[in-house]
């Protein structure tokens, strides 16, 4: 009886030990399971550790293991930055070395480190709509526009690789698009992924352009204007259209009616003066475009448009912010938008002074907040200055006599708030030095640069 129920006991259990025995085969070891980011803990937890340690060092973290690699190179670890508040923002600068070749480089405030960017892809020249092309030998769209238009001459514009892109920041990516090549505008849009630090194709524009102007509202990259190919030459260019990074497609905007122009004596018009744009700045939601009529070498302002994407429209500019707005050589009209309050440089007070402006939307004028601003003579130079707003405060980008590249931050104090919450009666006071100047400077950065040449910058906060 007993040998019985050991025979029973025996075949009752050899299901439960193969079963076992199934288990212990399908269980993963420690070896056998990812190995986490940080021994013994959650790899959530080691994302927060990682999440907190400053950018500039994530280059060096990346070779410790392919696992933190991988973690640092993923939309999870920037969205954590985000969410505990430890994004950083940096500028990202082009220059122009020599005659054609370019640099991009990027600024760590926090390190006060300069870092250099992969160069953009190149890609051969194709047909004469301008798909294929160089694109590491881009000039500014403010890189002389008049040199563009000087002349228009064929055998000119057949000698250029690309010039005229221009470039945003949208989505925490650095966009750069259009341009020429040979004589042809280009469509091609490129971005840079500043987490995996490398340049991919984008989808091309609807229309082929260089030296256009751009803006953002709503999460959306706004192109206006610029020039195209023509029968003569460069054409102008009054249409516009947005890209939504979100779906990757382009649509296409109303065309700037240009009014001022439209009422100019239409000979007059289409023979010596050509309208283009000349600036734009995106404020309390809209886009706001300055124009000019020019014939070289004169520009003449005639105020500009404004873009409202709510009803889908354009209305004329108010005048005192266009006849204000701080104009640099060419026409060309640079500004910053910082706390919601618009700013200008204008270099005309002096030779080796410049004045700092805010916009005061309410009385439609432009008030000076900052006088006798250190600006060195750059005569020879296709760009004397760039403009950014970089942690919240107004800061110029240019090079002193010694040809290095500085950095200067304003040290101004608003006093009164920001100008979109002004009264009717009320005036922008501003505090500022007994003597204004070298006061409220402070250089936060230099570089040399001797043979290189400023071509535009922006910042990106990541």
């Amino acid at each position: 009886m007993g040998a019985a129920l050991t025979v029973n006991n025996s075949a009752e259990q050899a299901p439960l030990m193969e079963g076992a025995s199934r288990m212990l085969e399908h269980t993963p070891t420690d070896s056998d399971r990812k190995p986490r980011l940080i021994p013994t803990l959650p790899d959530e937890m080691s994302l927060l550790i990682l999440a907190r340690v400053p950018r500039v060092y994530y280059l060096s973290l990346k070779l410790v293991s392919r696992a933190w690699k991988a973690a640092l190179t993923t939309q999870e670890l920037f969205a954590v930055r985000r969410s505990v508040g430890k994004t950083e923002e940096w500028i990202y600068l082009l220059l122009k070395l020599g005659d054609s070749e370019l640099s991009w480089l990027a600024f760590d405030p926090l390190s006060k480190r300069w870092l250099r960017l992969p160069p953009v892809p190149h890609l051969n020249l194709a047909d004469e709509h301008g798909r294929g092309f160089r694109l590491s030998d881009p000039l500014s769209s403010s890189v002389r526009i008049v040199g563009a238009f000087r002349g228009l001459r064929k055998d000119r514009l057949n000698q250029m690789i690309l010039s005229g892109c221009s470039f945003r920041v949208i989505g925490g990516s650095l966009y750069v698009l259009g341009g020429l090549s040979k004589s042809s505008a280009l469509d091609c849009v490129w971005r840079y992924d500043p987490i995996k630090n490398s340049w991919n194709e984008a989808r091309p524009m609807s229309t082929g352009r260089a030296y256009c102007k751009t803006g953002i509202l709503n999460d959306k990259l706004y192109v206006v204007g610029g020039v195209t190919r023509g029968r003569g030459g460069l054409t102008p260019l009054l249409s516009a259209e947005v890209f939504d990074p979100s779906t990757g497609l382009w649509s296409e905007l109303p065309s700037m009616p240009f009014s001022k122009a439209q009422a100019m004596p239409a000979a007059l018009l289409a023979d010596l003066l050509k309208p283009i744009a000349t600036g734009i700045v995106s404020y309390q939601g809209k886009l706001f475009v300055a124009q000019s009529l020019y014939c070289w070498p004169l520009f003449v302002d005639v105020g500009g448009e404004v873009y409202d994407p709510v009803s889908n429209s354009w209305d004329e500019m108010p005048p005192g912010m266009g006849q204000g707005w701080p104009a640099k050589q060419a026409g060309a009209k640079l500004s910053a938008t910082i706390n919601g309050n618009l700013y200008g440089l204008d270099p005309s007070s002096s030779v080796d002074n410049a004045q700092i402006k805010i916009y005061d939307h309410k009385h439609d004028t432009w008030e000076v907040i900052a006088r006798d601003v250190p600006m060195p003579s750059l005569a020879d130079s296709e760009i004397p200055y760039l403009l950014a707003g970089l942690l919240g405060k107004f800061h110029i980008i240019t090079k002193d006599r010694s040809h290095n590249i500085i950095v200067m931050q304003a040290d101004i104090q608003n006093h009164s708030g920001s100008a979109t919450e002004l009264s009717d009666d009320s005036s922008i006071s501003f505090e500022l030095p007994a003597t204004s100047g070298p006061q409220i400077w402070n250089v936060i950065a230099t570089r040399s640069g001797r043979s290189a040449h400023l071509v535009g910058c922006q910042v990106l906060d990541l």
